[in-house]
């Protein structure tokens, strides 16, 4: 059995990368690495694979290596996720454990819109019946990442408004070898990594990695403590034969907060929480195996079965900055605190009030065996998927500050007891049709989905089901070696949550999936050696938008039709290396930037929004206002990230910008922050962060990263009240390898 090897050198670790994502179909650009000479001679050599020009999904996709993630020192999913074209992601407690992807102008609140997985294999705890990002590992658990934005996205679903974000975990080393990391830093953040692996035998392979990692976030009374473990073992059987296990286990327990700031208590310190006796605990168990079968030299057939178990328990003292005491019935609050700057704040919490236990349990049950066929003439891929999901939701009111114990008073009790189920079926189709310099790749996917829900406390039950065809096309055109021109169009599907389409009425919602036609047209291009540009006009044409339940969006009660919306812009991707290109040789100066510029995220239909006192403009009634042409929430018009880096052999020093432009809160468009913090426009705001690389021999690398240099205060989310982004960290580690 061959192994992949891991060896330090950048090129080869993103070759490996490419080659586990040639069972997804994703293929990225020749610039992007050097070819290996050593490899041509190997038809089955790993390293040929990341030579491949040219792109079967036609459309937009973009590969975070291993090499950029620890030249950057990342430390959480969302600065990682920052440097890809297209995306937005917004912060929310400080380190990544629940990270908000949008992408072109979708609204990043919990990455609704984005298709997650795991080595291929979905990772959130309801794809089909609550798509939202509660959970989600640790930044070192993986190797690399890739996004795909193009019609390839029909392969995977449900999903497709958005992006797929494919999480690639270590191979296993064809040597057995290690690797221990460790870091320290202000905000009582530290994070420890070890990683095992290697053959076991002739046919047999392991690859370990375990974290524990703790910080106490961007805000006061915030504290994270996560572990998070992960096993990959390989069995090869006989020639065309390979079983691939995986098992993993992440366990959270957290003093976190649902809620943000008023615009007072903001002012009067950014960093203020209120909510001291807020808890967030949560375990995930996942487990998959992997059937490889080499049927004929042409003909592969992979065959994945998965498992997880998704546990949550979340108690806090309020939903939205709204809730104080003054609202509540709840007279054991008592009276409320008056901060140094004469504010009314949250009461005392280590007192009678009680807390709210929002209590999760989910199991995704799923099968899906792949086939592809490799012709002379092209590639066909097709596949079905049976996927089974359920949800044990319980809401438990509690008198005492801990929330473990159900009180007896106004709110005390339990408030909700629900269970869920989806059953969805799937299949999808797609060919490659290479015509020379020329390649067309038609694909179809049909979702099929049927929705169950349970209200225990009232013994009401619903069900419905939707159905769905998308269908898509990419094209790909290469005029010569070093420039492949690109275009495509697919529907774009979002299936509903169960709670957004079932009523605790056991009704059903006149709710539709969010459709659209997404199009793109772009190009890829390595004009001379050491440099690559990539750039993506693309469009989004929604039929049906759905924005999400929030008071701030002014629809507390649930998910609501938004109708038509329009997304277009431009992404743009550059890279450079002075000694690729021959400029300079034992040192180099590398550059790469990755601008998106959103021109439109805009109603595009008449929708009325409600805002006490204002005039009426038809056809809306009295009190509302007509929302049609104004830019959709948290869609800023440009963002970027630049990087400037240099690397002279050990020493490796690069700095980085990241650019936010502003972006509106609410869909009215309000421009002033409201005081309860839930509405208005996030001023723009652009941040620094440095890292420095020092590989001591062969065995031992320090590192030192600062983020937010200059330590500024901005504003980064107002759903549920001001939350600000995170405070200058300063970390200093090493990494060990044997």
């Amino acid at each position: 059995m061959r192994f992949l090897s891991s060896e330090k050198n950048g090129c080869r670790r993103l070759s490996l990368v490419a080659a586990l994502a040639v069972p997804t179909g994703i293929a990225f650009p020749q610039y992007a690495c050097a070819a290996d000479d050593t490899a041509t001679n190997d038809p089955d050599h790993i390293l040929v694979v990341a030579e491949r020009l040219d792109d079967p999904a036609a459309g937009a996709s973009s590969l975070l290596s291993q090499t950029e993630l620890e030249n950057a020192r990342v430390f959480n999913i969302n600065e990682a996720l920052r440097k890809v074209p297209g995306l937005v992601v917004r912060d929310e407690e400080g380190i990544g454990l629940r990270p908000n992807i949008g992408v072109r102008g979708l609204n990043p609140t919990r990455s609704t819109k984005i298709l997650l997985l795991e080595d291929g294999i979905p990772l959130t705890y309801g794809p089909y019946g609550d798509n939202a990002s509660y959970y989600h590992p640790p930044i070192d658990r993986f190797a690399a990442i890739e996004v795909l934005k193009g019609s390839g996205q029909i392969l995977y679903g449900p999903h497709t408004v958005g992006a797929v974000i494919n999480y690639v975990t270590p191979p296993v080393p064809d040597v057995f070898s290690g690797n221990v990391r460790a870091s320290l830093g202000n905000r009582d953040f530290y994070d420890v990594t070890a990683s095992i692996g290697g053959p076991l035998g002739s046919d047999t392979g392991v690859n370990l990695n375990v974290t524990r990692k703790a910080s106490d976030g961007s805000r006061d009374n915030l504290h994270s403590a996560l572990t998070d473990l992960n096993i990959k073992l390989e069995q090869q059987l006989g020639a065309a034969h390979t079983i691939t296990l995986r098992a993993s286990m992440y366990d959270e327990n957290s003093r976190q907060t649902y809620s943000g700031l008023t615009l007072a208590e903001y002012r009067f310190d950014p960093r203020y929480n209120p909510f001291v006796n807020d808890r967030f605990n949560t375990r995930r168990y996942g487990l998959s195996a992997t059937h490889d079968w080499g049927l004929a030299d042409e003909l592969k057939l992979k065959t994945t079965a998965f498992y997880s178990y998704f546990d949550r328990n979340w108690w806090r003292q309020s939903s939205n900055s709204s809730q104080r005491p003054s609202d509540s019935s709840d007279a054991a609050c008592g009276a409320a605190i008056i901060l140094p700057n004469g504010v009314s704040s949250m009461p005392n919490l280590s007192t009678s009030c009680g807390t709210e236990g929002r209590l999760r349990t989910y199991n995704v049950y799923g099968l899906e065996p792949r086939l592809s066929w490799t012709p002379g003439w092209g590639q066909i891929d097709a596949g079905v998927r049976i996927q089974r999901e359920t949800q044990d939701r319980r809401q438990i009111n509690a008198d005492t500050p801990n929330g473990r114990t159900a009180g007896t008073g106004p709110n005390g009790g339990i408030r909700e007891s629900s269970f869920r189920e989806i059953n969805a079926y799937s299949g999808f189709v797609q060919a490659r049709l290479d015509l020379g310099k020329l390649a067309i790749t038609p694909g179809v996917r049909v979702e099929n989905i049927n929705y169950r829900r349970n209200e225990r406390l009232t013994a009401i039950q619903g069900k419905t089901s939707v159905t769905e065809v998308i269908p898509g096309i990419g094209l790909t055109w290469r005029p010569s070696d070093r420039v492949t021109l690109f275009g495509g169009v697919h529907r774009g599907f979002s299936p509903p949550g169960v709670a957004d389409i079932v009523t605790a009425a056991g009704g059903t919602l006149d709710l539709d999936a969010e459709k659209s036609w997404n199009y793109e047209l772009g190009f890829r291009a390595q004009p001379t050696d050491g440099l690559g540009i990539e750039g993506t006009l693309f469009r989004l044409d929604f039929s049906n938008q759905v924005i999400p339940g929030s008071i701030a969006a002014g629809n507390p009660a649930g998910a609501v039709n938004a109708g038509k919306s329009l997304h277009q812009g431009l992404e743009f991707l550059a890279t450079g290396d002075t000694r690729a290109a021959g400029l300079t040789e034992g040192w180099a100066l590398t550059g790469r930037i990755a601008w998106t510029w959103l021109a439109d995220a805009k109603f595009a239909a008449n929708r009325c929004e409600l805002l006490a006192g204002s005039a009426a403009m038809a056809p809306c009634d009295a009190g509302e206002v007509n929302v049609r042409g104004r830019r959709l929430p948290y869609a800023p018009e440009h963002t970027i990230t630049a990087m400037l880096g240099f690397d002279a052999g050990p020493i490796r020093a690069e700095a980085e910008y990241v650019y936010v432009a502003s972006q509106f809160g609410d869909n009215l468009n309000t421009v002033a922050i409201s005081a309860n913090g839930q509405r208005g426009q996030i001023p723009s705001y652009g941040i620094w962060n440095v890292a420095l690389n020092w590989d001591v021999g062969d065995r031992l690398t320090l590192f030192a990263t600062v983020k937010n240099v200059a330590n500024k205060t901005y504003i980064v989310d107002l759903i549920r009240g001001i939350l600000p982004g995170s405070p200058r960290l300063v970390q200093v580690g090493g990494s060990v390898r044997f």
